[in-house]
């Protein structure tokens, strides 16, 4: 039987993962995972695909994003209650996100770690972050196909950064479940659309340092979705929330 085998948050989107045991999900998500996001100087979304040294930032926080701990790859740690500013809109590729801007020390020293001014903010929704959906679904088959097809020894699951990993399928058996309810232990959600990647997948998870081409090997053995979408796992959204912890079954509805 399919069962849950990783679990992968980060409070703010684009820093280095995390892998608790269980999590909430709620109807927009975890509540903690992606609360937290970066945008430029003009205000347009800070991109994964455009640095890596986010990868070395570490961080937590809690369900109701009133506390936030980052800790910088020069050993640099910022802790405390999260002070909020005016509200800002950011364009979340074709979707509005709401939030609103966090004072104190957090964006100068991510702005000194990327060599750009950036600002922090928080999403007003939890888990606002989210690129597309809320749940994020991807299995170990799929990664191991991968690293057969591109003559790799193991691809790491992190390049991906999906909320749920999934163990025991067959090589991307999540695509079956497109249009279906699935069970991912007290939660269902519905599959609604598979996941286009983007260049961010060539970065090496740890260092952030582009050095597996993803895309080409995915495309090699997977095709071009409408002439332009190379896919690698599926979006989901919640039908009934409630707390996903690692080894839960995961059943097809």
């Amino acid at each position: 039987m399919a069962f849950v085998s990783r679990i992968a948050v980060t409070p703010v989107k684009g820093i280095a993962l995390s892998h608790p045991e269980e999590v909430e999900i709620t109807p927009t998500g975890v509540p903690e995972n992606r609360r937290f996001y970066l945008v430029d100087a003009g205000g347009k979304l800070w991109k994964g695909t455009r640095d890596g040294p986010l990868y070395g930032v570490r961080g937590k926080t809690d369900a109701a994003g009133e506390w936030l701990e980052l800790t910088f790859p020069d050993g640099r740690v910022i802790e405390g209650p999260v002070e909020l500013d005016e509200e800002a809109f950011t364009a979340f590729y074709d979707r509005p996100v709401w939030g609103r801007y966090v004072q104190g020390p957090a964006a100068e020293a991510f702005s000194a770690l990327l060599g750009a001014p950036v600002r922090l903010l928080r999403a007003n929704e939890p888990g606002g972050g989210a690129d597309v959906a809320p749940v994020s679904i991807l299995s170990d088959a799929s990664l191991d196909e991968l690293a057969r097809r591109s003559g790799e020894e193991a691809v790491d699951g992190r390049r991906f950064r999906m909320l749920v990993h999934v163990g025991g399928t067959r090589p991307h058996e999540e695509d079956e479940w497109l249009g279906h309810p699935v069970r991912i232990g007290e939660v269902v959600v519905q599959v609604t659309k598979q996941d286009s990647r983007c260049r961010m997948t060539t970065r090496n998870p740890e260092t952030g340092v582009r050095d597996f081409d993803t895309l080409k090997a995915i495309k090699a053995y997977r095709g071009v979705r409408d002439g332009k979408a190379i896919d690698f796992g599926v979006y989901a959204d919640v039908v009934r929330p409630g707390l996903v912890r690692v080894g839960d079954p995961v059943e097809p509805l």
